[in-house]
């Protein structure tokens, strides 16, 4: 068994997988203030909540965008798994030709999202991630990463709001009843569901534009994705665990 370990600006998400098969999963919270022993013992209930025993873990994988955790993750997994984890990023093999200016810049969560959709539904491809970030990803048909696009995503616009509106409140992020809201929270929700949905179809828009294809699949992922792709007119599959599929892919391309 494998451990996968996607690190987010918000959250941290863990997968255990038996080769191609994901046994379970879960989310926390994003803390750069945790010391190695607090994350070790975390992960280790996790896994032994489901009933595996931490000898059993033959390795451990991480993609991440925040450094600072990096030391003291890298240092509970080796002093509670005994394994020196796999990072992403320059000299583990992705098979991913990346077209970017600054190949270094693009997020290990991006590369990770393009080798599992390449790998799940082919190419060309157009993926968003609904995390901290809202990110679009822009595939061509023979499989290079071209670049893409970064928005603020839902909760760091409507947490934008709350801080800078004096009389606006925070507000949970759901779809309204109607796109009129005929009250503050309602007319919120709104902006931030349909805003979303509309700033996804014309990104993606544009993109297809600049691939020269309409014929290209699009794939959501990342938390809010089940709420945001319904109101859209683009996204073809919401993939829920397409991180965690490219961290076990890439896993195996460089064991």
């Amino acid at each position: 068994m494998i451990l996968a370990i996607d690190v987010g600006n918000t959250n941290i998400v863990v997968a255990l997988f038996d080769g191609a098969e994901l046994k379970n999963s879960w989310r926390i919270s994003t803390d750069k203030n945790k010391t190695s022993d607090e994350i070790g013992i975390t992960l280790c209930q996790l896994t032994e909540h489901s009933g595996i025993d931490i000898s059993q873990i033959e390795d451990v994988i991480i993609s991440s965008v925040v450094p600072p955790i990096m030391h003291s993750l890298c240092n509970a997994i080796r002093k509670y798994f005994k394994h020196e984890p796999m990072v992403v990023g320059p000299g583990v093999k992705t098979g991913l030709n990346i077209k970017y200016d600054n190949p270094k810049e693009v997020g290990a969560d991006r590369i990770v999202n393009a080798v599992a959709a390449i790998h799940k539904y082919g190419k060309p491809l157009v993926l968003v991630d609904f995390g901290t970030a809202t990110t679009f990803c822009a595939i061509d048909e023979k499989g290079d990463y071209l670049g893409g696009v970064i928005a603020p995503g839902v909760n760091v616009s409507m947490n934008a709001l709350f801080e800078r509106a004096a009389k606006l409140p925070r507000v949970e992020i759901k779809k309204p009843q109607t796109a009129i809201g005929r009250n503050t929270i309602s007319s919120m929700q709104s902006g931030a569901v349909y805003g979303q949905a509309g700033q996804v179809d014309r990104i993606v828009s544009k993109i297809k534009e600049e691939l020269g294809t309409k014929d290209c699949k699009v794939i959501a992922t990342g938390g809010l994705s089940v709420l945001i792709a319904p109101e859209s007119e683009t996204i073809d599959v919401v993939d829920k665990t397409l991180t965690l599929d490219g961290l076990r892919i890439i896993y195996e391309m460089n064991k």
